[in-house]
Parts: C-alpha cells; structure tokens; sequence
C-alpha cells in the first residue's frame, strides 16, 4: 500500500511539472463552465515550486548540451533530502542503494571502515572491522576522513564517500585522514568483506563472553545460538562485548534484548506520524543471569538501545567510555525501481525516558584502556583493562 501511494505521488509530480504554470497564471476552465479554486495552501506552495520548474525548462530548453532527464531528476530529489542538513536523510541512486543494502547483507568488496558524521559535520570512523584492510592499515576510531580517491568528503555526501571506498577486488583506494590535527596518508587495498557479526566464547568460571560488532540480519539468531550454547556449558553470568559496534537493524537488536531482559520497556521511539511511535517491550523472561557489557565511542545506534535498555532496566551494569550518541532512527523506502529514500523518520528514548542524541550514554564504571592497548577479537583477561572489570563484577555477584 505505502510503494502505492508513493508511485501515485511519482505520478502527480510529473503532471504538476507539466502544468505548473497554466494553474499559476489562469484558473482551469470546466467543461461545464466553471473554474477550480485552489485552497490558498496550495497555491502558495505552487509558487514556491515554481521556480525549481522554470529552472528545468530553461536547461531543459537552453543549455549548450542535450539533457539527460534522468539525471536531472535524480539530482532534483537529492537536492530536497540533502536541503535539510541531516547527512542520515539521503536519496540513493541505485549504485547508492546496491552499497547501502551491502551494508546488512551478504558481503562486498571494500575496505571494512564503519563511518558515522560527527555533530561538526565530518566523517568519523567509528571502527574499523576486524581482519579488514582498514584494521591493517592501523586506521582508528575517531579518525576523520577528509577525502577519498582525491575527492573531498564530509557528512553532507556521506553516501558518495561509503561508495568510493567500494569497488573491485584487489583495487587501490586512496584515503586522507585528520588525526590528532595530522593529516594522514594511507592507500589500501579493497579486499571481499565478509560480515561475521557473533563471536563467543566461555572465561573461566563459566562466565560466557559474546562480542557483537553490528547488527545485521543474522546478528540474532547467531547470538541466541552462541548463547544457547554457553547455557549448556553451565553459564553463570555474561559478558556482552559492543565496543566499536555501529548498531544496525533496530529488529535484530530487540531480538537480542528479548534474550537478556524481563518481561518490560526495551526501547520507544517517537516521530511526526503515529506509525513511527513505537513502544517495545520485551516478552520476559530474561537471562536471570548477571550482565556487564562492554562499550566505548564505538558504540553507537543499537549497540546503544541495547546497552541503554540494559542499564536503565538495571539489568546488567555498563563498563568502558562513554558511547557515540546516535539516537535517530531511520526509515528506507523502497521505489521499487532499484532507488530508494532513507530518512529520519523518529528518535529513540530508552526506558527512562532519555534521548541519547550527541549525548552518548555513561557506563556505571568508566574504565580506560591502557595507552596503545589494541582489543582483539579473543578476550585478554590480562591486558584488557575494561574486560577484566567486567569479569571481576560477574565473578563478585554469581551464587
């Protein structure tokens, strides 16, 4: 019903554009006689369009090569998503849209950098995936990309820049990075990314450990059958590793919440329509076990409903740095031609009531790494100083 409306609306643009001018200057006679009356609204906002038609025709008309309509419009609806200065709110072409599912499904050929825009504006790494071209290059959280293949990139053209990084197996990419106030030059080479998003394992004392680096679309049923299985082994309490997790699906990321909480609040969400308000609430029972979950600025989207629901529910406690901040929820609306529009359509609250936008949360011990210390992805009770936090707790409160 909604790809209906949405064609049918593709459909009155067109007829608008084509008799835009007639209705602004003359009403439209009936056969019988009679006019229209277009409300004032409406014709207000006639006028205000009018000139995006007359640019059209004129090159349409005029300019010293033959247009590509095509093109024309494509750049006209980027140019009302990109209007309202949220680099979330994209319009994607179909190379845009192809990249973008890459992003939750299935695998690609790039250089495995997760990327969010900051509140300035730029293009922040949130982490680099482990085993990728952009870990071996030593690329870091909180690095600023500042162009790619010589291209200039910010959040504005946050989508173009994810693109450039993609392309063919075995090709070079070129990237500039501010760290520190330090440009950095690094090439890499793209390599065939494949998202394994559940890894687990049990630490002494049958406290279990399970690292989440995204939330695709497999994310939950791994982690519910990685969970099951430390229930088998004798599972006394858990450790949730979301460090450097950009988030993902909002579904995934309940269904995992569903695992570990009680019957209660997980997450609401809030927008202009009533479809976009969400109240949703965990079917209970929980784990019923003691949880600590591991974060730091990495840490973002659902990675953040999570670990908010899990502290504000007092759940489990929260151990590290404080997370990214990012508590907008976006919605993708297939055309059905291969494009698509991704916009913000709500924020999100957790239990409590709070909004976490350019706030991130605090966890209830702050914990630093060690300088220099890199997290791998097999836990390191010796050297990795947020980890062993989390374990102690575990260990302290198991019966």
């Amino acid at each position: 019903m909604k790809r209906r409306k949405l064609i049918a609306g593709a459909v009155l643009l067109v007829f608008i554009s084509s008799m835009l001018t007639f209705y602004l200057t003359r009403l439209i006679p009936l056969a019988y006689g009679g006019s229209v009356i277009v409300p004032r609204e409406e014709y207000d906002l006639m006028q205000q369009y009018s000139k995006l038609f007359q640019v059209k025709n004129i090159l349409t008309n005029d300019y010293v090569d033959k247009i590509d309509q095509s093109k024309l419009v494509d750049g006209s609806i980027k140019g009302l998503a990109s209007s309202l200065g949220d680099p979330y709110t994209v319009y994607m072409d179909k190379k845009d849209y192809q990249d973008f599912t890459t992003q939750t499904t299935g695998s690609y050929a790039g250089v495995g950098i997760v990327v969010s825009v900051d509140n300035d504006g730029h293009i922040v790494v949130v982490s680099p995936m482990k085993g990728t071209p952009g870990e071996k290059a030593g690329i870091k959280s909180g690095d600023i990309i500042v162009s790619v293949n010589n291209v200039k990139v910010s959040g504005n053209n946050l989508d173009q820049a994810v693109s450039l990084m993609k392309g063919p197996q075995g090709t070079k990419v070129s990237l500039v990075l501010m760290r520190d106030n330090k440009l950095i030059n690094k090439t890499l080479t793209r390599e065939i990314i494949k998202l394994q998003t559940v890894s687990s394992t049990m630490l002494p004392n049958k406290i279990g450990y399970i690292k989440m680096t995204m939330f695709d679309e497999n994310t939950s049923a791994d982690f519910t059958k990685a969970l099951n299985n430390l229930k088998t082994q004798g599972l006394n309490g858990l450790i949730i590793d979301l460090r450097d997790n950009p988030g993902g699906i909002l579904e995934q990321c309940v269904n995992v919440a569903n695992e570990l909480l009680p019957k209660g609040l997980i997450v609401s969400t809030k927008g202009r329509n009533k479809k976009d308000n969400q109240v949703i609430y965990a079917k209970g029972p929980g784990l019923q076990k003691p949880i600590a979950v591991l974060v730091n600025g990495g840490s973002a989207s659902a990675s953040e409903i999570l670990s908010g629901a899990i502290k504000d529910r007092k759940v489990g406690v929260l151990v590290g740095t404080k997370t990214f901040g990012k508590g907008l929820v976006q919605s993708v609306i297939d055309f059905g031609d291969g494009t698509a529009l991704k916009y913000t359509s709500a924020r999100y609250y957790t239990p409590s009531g709070v909004n976490i936008q350019g706030k991130g949360i605090e966890p209830n011990y702050v914990v630093e790494l060690p300088k220099n210390y890199v997290v791998t992805d097999t836990p390191d009770l010796k050297g990795d100083t947020q980890l062993i936090k989390a374990y102690d707790i575990i260990k302290s409160e198991i019966k």
